[in-house]
């Protein structure tokens, strides 16, 4: 008897979106850090510029916490849908 490994799993359309959504908004926060961190050290080659940089860096760090606000707000949304698959081991 061949076995069949493939897993599928069915979720709405709705929930389908809700995860595209909160994944886009997790992949340009971190985007987002990324360049604040690589101009703000930019700026740190220049003391005039080192006081912009320090703003960055702060800037970075704050969007550092929104990643687990948003992983939060997403699991939140989910589980308001009465998604069976709110936790996902590909959570972002």
């Amino acid at each position: 008897m061949p076995q069949d490994d493939d897993l599928t799993l069915r979720i709405g359309h709705e929930e389908l979106v809700v995860r595209q959504r909160y994944e886009t908004l997790s992949i340009v926060n971190d985007i987002l850090i990324g360049v604040w961190f690589v101009v703000g050290s930019a700026l740190f080659f220049s003391e005039s510029t080192a006081t912009a940089g320090t703003w960055l860096f702060l800037l970075g760090s704050v969007q550092m916490l929104l990643r687990p606000a948003i992983r939060l707000r997403r699991r939140l949304h989910l589980q308001r849908l009465g998604s069976p698959h709110a936790e996902t081991a590909r959570d972002f």
